[in-house]
């Protein structure tokens, strides 16, 4: 049966708490260490604001929906998500560790390292921030600089540097908060971009340098990577709800019909518009139709564009890593779904550009469902979350991967029953405690409620 053949491999979930939309995504490895996405829920979300919490319960009542419906689409139980988490609040900085070896003959162990990791933890941070990411960049040992991996040398002083990820102790708990109302537990936060970027970025980009901009609805994040490594991190506080918003006061729109006209006919290039069409919008009460031009739409958008593309190149140059970027800027997130807003970014930054899609890692039939940019950091935190190793060798903790109606009728049937005795009683044979696994099955026996059909 289905649900067994599930149980054998890690089910990950993941939670996306976006300003636009809230997504549950279900997911685990195929035979073939492809990513099989089993569900996915995806609603509107009301309660966040610019990545950030700015109401509870609207933002609970979200999840719960987007929950209901990755439960339906995958016949399990929700338990536990890797969340993401962003926001205007999220800085980054570069910080140095510097450890002083006993034995300078003694090989440099991992628990050095650790040692050297554990100690960034203890940084001084402005009142209410919080340290959501560690993430090592190289090490200089005695005087030999920019060893990726220290491990097994030799010397006598260890140096390491690090980029490190901080946000607000306060928002990190609203979502905490908010996901446990809905009645899930959060297995670990990941910071959104860090997800972005396993899903659509490749490792030779990542070697050769390249900027993912992750264009969301309330903030755009920049990622900058270079030999490997995370070298830069920063949010730019305007997204694709800022473009809504000029084209509701441009056209005197409503908002709903503002956000059609974006992602129906806009374009983020108004030169690449040979043919003006004229796009017909229905009034309400017998008020007459209003028209706009596509022309007039792309000058609107294409305003704002430049704008959160100019901030992007800002930041990218304040990295220092501007003219190493040999992969250029890749574009991904609700933003990258516009027309021509790679040509866009070419212009503005003068470095290559292309939209990413998180493609690389899922199986091939399940390409074109989940194949939007909008996905992303959802594949992202599933792939993450299959990287982490099992803390205990059980059953997924994740979900319950049996169908809502099996689940229903286990509820009262004698636990003993559940179980497949064969297998069961040969590892009690050859296990040490077989007898203490003998009484523990009798008495789970006689405390079951007992099955509906014997009474």
């Amino acid at each position: 049966m289905r649900y067994r053949e599930i149980q054998k491999s890690k089910t990950v979930v993941a939670l996306d708490i976006g300003t636009t939309k809230i997504c549950v995504m279900v997911g685990r490895r195929n035979e073939y260490g492809s990513i099989e996405i089993l569900g996915v829920g995806k609603v509107a979300s009301e309660g966040v604001r610019r990545g950030v919490v700015a109401n509870i319960d609207k933002t609970v009542r979200s999840i719960e929906e987007a929950v209901i419906q990755a439960e339906k689409s995958a016949g399990m139980e929700i338990i536990e998500v890797y969340a993401g988490i962003a926001g205007q609040h999220i800085k980054s900085l570069q910080h140095q560790g510097i450890l002083t070896l006993a034995d300078a003959d003694k090989e440099i162990a991992k628990s050095d390292l650790q040692t050297l990791l554990d100690d960034m933890y203890r940084l001084a941070l402005p009142p209410g921030d919080k340290i959501l990411h560690i993430l090592p960049q190289e090490y200089t040992v005695d005087d030999e600089e920019g060893i990726l991996d220290p491990v097994g040398m030799c010397g006598h002083r260890l140096i390491g540097n690090f980029h490190v990820v901080t946000g607000q102790l306060s928002a990190h708990k609203n979502i905490e908060r908010c996901v446990e109302k809905a009645g899930l537990k959060v297995a670990d936060f990941v910071l959104e971009p860090i997800a972005s970027a396993a899903a659509v970025l490749s490792e030779e980009e990542k070697e050769a340098g390249v900027a993912l901009v992750d264009i969301g609805g309330g903030t755009t994040d920049i990622t900058i990577f270079q030999e490997g490594i995370i070298r830069h991190t920063a949010v730019v506080p305007f997204g694709g709800d800022v473009i809504t918003a000029d084209i509701k006061e441009g056209c005197t729109v409503m908002y709903e019909q503002a956000e059609k006209l974006k992602k129906k006919f806009g374009s983020a290039l108004a030169e690449c518009i040979v043919d003006n069409r004229i796009i017909t919008i229905p009034s309400f009460n017998g008020r007459d139709y209003k028209e706009i031009s596509e022309k007039n739409l792309s000058l609107i958008i294409q305003a704002r564009m430049e704008e959160i593309l100019e901030l992007v190149r800002v930041e990218i140059k304040k990295s220092g890593y501007e003219r190493k970027l040999i992969g250029g800027i890749v574009l991904t997130g609700g933003g990258a779904l516009l027309s021509k807003v790679d040509l866009l970014a070419e212009y503005r930054t003068g470095m290559s550009a292309r939209v990413g899609l998180p493609i690389e890692h899922i199986a091939s039939r399940q390409r074109d469902d989940v194949s939007s940019p909008i996905y992303a950091t959802a594949i992202g935190l599933i792939i993450h979350g299959l990287s982490t190793p099992d803390e205990i060798d059980e059953t997924d903790k994740m979900v319950n991967t049996k169908a809502p109606e099996m689940m229903k009728a286990d509820a009262d049937a004698p636990k003993v029953m559940a179980a497949e005795p064969e297998h069961e009683h040969a590892e009690e044979r050859s296990g040490p405690k077989w007898y203490d696994k003998l009484l523990n099955k009798t008495k789970e026996f006689f405390e079951a409620t007992p099955d509906q059909d014997f009474l």
